[in-house]
């Protein structure tokens, strides 16, 4: 039992915390994130893809050519995970591993002609989420949102390679 003697300046922000996760941006970010994650998959049913195969398709959309290993670390799967979805998506004529021209080792992923226009379409789904998520705001509330988190991002990464550094030495 909470006494007044025993609550501490931590304790009253546990409580506050509790209190108030609905505007905790921790839980907004992981909300928004799940809530946007679903509608896609709502909206991007039609197109005869899982969740899994868009996230990658669309992280190779950004990073075309990447080595696969880079791509597996970039979007924070297990290599042999992505290996497996690689596959799939090679056998339906989507993806393609190519060797890098240095080292015949490393294997580099492209997106082939027949992909693109399932991209041209996850990209119009895409699009018109963002427009409705993003319904109500004036173009400066929109513009401020994005600001607010490229530098909770560059904050975030700045602490992690700091992690990391710490990790190496």
């Amino acid at each position: 039992m909470l006494t007044l003697a025993t609550i501490t300046n931590a304790t009253i922000f546990l409580i506050m915390d509790r209190e108030d996760l609905d505007r905790n941006f921790g839980f907004l970010i992981h909300d928004v994130s799940r809530l946007m994650r679903v509608a896609f998959d709502r909206r991007g049913r039609d197109l005869g893809l899982t969740r899994s195969q868009w996230w990658v398709l669309t992280a190779l959309y950004a990073m075309e050519g990447v080595p696969q290993s880079e791509l597996a670390d970039y979007m924070d799967v297990e290599k042999a995970t992505l290996g497996r979805l690689i596959d799939r998506l090679e056998e339906k004529g989507w993806v393609e591993r190519r060797p890098d021209t240095i080292d015949r080792r490393v294997k580099r992923l492209f997106l082939t002609a027949r992909v693109q226009s399932l991209m041209r379409a996850l990209r119009a789904v895409a699009a018109d989420l963002r427009h409705d998520a993003l319904a109500g705001l004036t173009i400066e509330e929109h513009e401020a949102f994005v600001n607010a988190l490229l530098k909770v991002k560059a904050n975030l990464l700045v602490m992690t390679d700091s992690i990391d550094e710490a990790a190496d030495d």
